[in-house]
């Protein structure tokens, strides 16, 4: 009998280290969708045009303190199709979006503490806003709602500033210390996007490694910011697929978390597999921004690869900002933009995601 109790418990672990992925937590893998030229900065925002096209913004840190902001066009195969120079823009770009109404690409410009209006082929650029007075208010990520208004995170001041459809003066939505940070990295209020009933807008904030939910008001006014989830480890960018669920990259996790509107944790996708000889990251390394593909099948994540050790504070030198990452960003010499199927594994017990 001791011996048949053997076999059969052999057997029924032979049969759980076989189950398919179907019955495990299963992380699809991301694979390279483009590669930026030599001598690119780092790639950080991205957006989709109705061609399915995409647009990426890249962000210099260092060696790169003059010049004109650079954005980079490439079609759904991956091909670069143009390298555009943003005129009368600094060189740290961040987020970019179609206006859903116009149709115009707005910028924003983190050093200038502007969002241009840019001609998407020859760079041409116009203020669309400007949120330069006062301190830096570390602009981010934008966003849209139904009416077109133009809803900015501001990354050092914890707020969310909103601008009307056809540009102006900005004003404060929401300010929260909720969206404050003094963690790593140093970002408060970063990737934002509405739900669909437009009842919620949420924010992450990067440095805290929370999301944060704000209830929309009757009058389009801010409610009172609440912690959604904890523990996001580097919440960067966030977009919102049609059944309300959050994708939300994880800059210090080298993933793509995706949880849904109860939150609950229902995928984590992608991961960092090492750099090459010649420089190039393989998988996810330090993911800023995802957007979907125009048909919602692929989902493309900018590579930011950033070395926080370079915002080190050279007065203190026994402090450093350095990630577990830091090493590995500090290897890479050509930037990347991954690409990830749309698509959420099924979870054992869970009915609906």
């Amino acid at each position: 009998m001791k011996l048949v109790s053997r076999v059969l418990l052999a057997a029924l672990l032979a049969v759980a280290l076989l189950a398919p992925p179907a019955h495990a937590w299963f992380r699809t893998p991301a694979t390279r969708f483009a590669t930026l030229p030599p001598g690119a900065a780092h790639p950080e925002g991205i957006t989709v045009d109705d061609r399915g096209n995409v647009y990426v913004t890249t962000f210099a840190v260092q060696g790169t303190a003059t010049g004109n902001g650079q954005m980079f066009v490439f079609n759904q195969h991956g091909r670069l199709l143009r390298q555009v120079n943003v005129a009368n823009s600094s060189t740290l770009l961040l987020d970019l979006a179609f206006h859903p109404h116009s149709g115009a690409l707005l910028v924003l410009d983190f050093a200038a503490s502007k969002v241009l209006q840019v001609d998407p082929v020859s760079g041409a650029s116009q203020v669309f806003s400007d949120l330069s007075a006062g301190s830096q208010p570390g602009l981010n990520v934008l966003t849209f709602d139904r009416a077109g208004n133009v809803y900015v995170s501001g990354s050092f001041a914890g707020a969310v500033y909103k601008i009307g459809p056809q540009g102006g003066a900005a004003t404060i939505w929401v300010q929260s210390d909720l969206l404050k940070t003094t963690g790593v990295p140093g970002f408060g209020a970063n990737g934002l996007a509405f739900n669909r009933a437009q009842s919620t807008l949420f924010v992450n904030n990067t440095g805290n490694d929370t999301v944060v939910k704000v209830p929309v008001n009757h009058d389009g006014s801010a409610g009172t910011p609440a912690v959604f989830v904890n523990s996001v480890n580097g919440a960067d960018g966030l977009i919102i697929d049609e059944h309300d669920n959050l994708w939300i990259a994880a800059n210090q996790a080298d993933e793509i978390v995706v949880i849904n509107p109860s939150g609950r944790t229902i995928a984590k996708l992608g991961d960092f597999n090492g750099v090459t000889k010649d420089g190039v990251g393989r998988g996810l390394l330090f993911p800023a921004s995802p957007a979907f593909s125009r048909d919602k099948q692929v989902l493309y994540v900018t590579n930011l690869a950033l070395d926080l050790r370079l915002f080190d504070d050279p007065s203190q030198p026994t402090l450093t900002n350095g990630t577990g990452d830091s090493a590995w960003t500090a290897d890479v010499k050509v930037h990347t933009i991954s690409r990830i199927p749309a698509f959420i594994p099924p979870i054992p017990g869970l009915s609906k995601p």
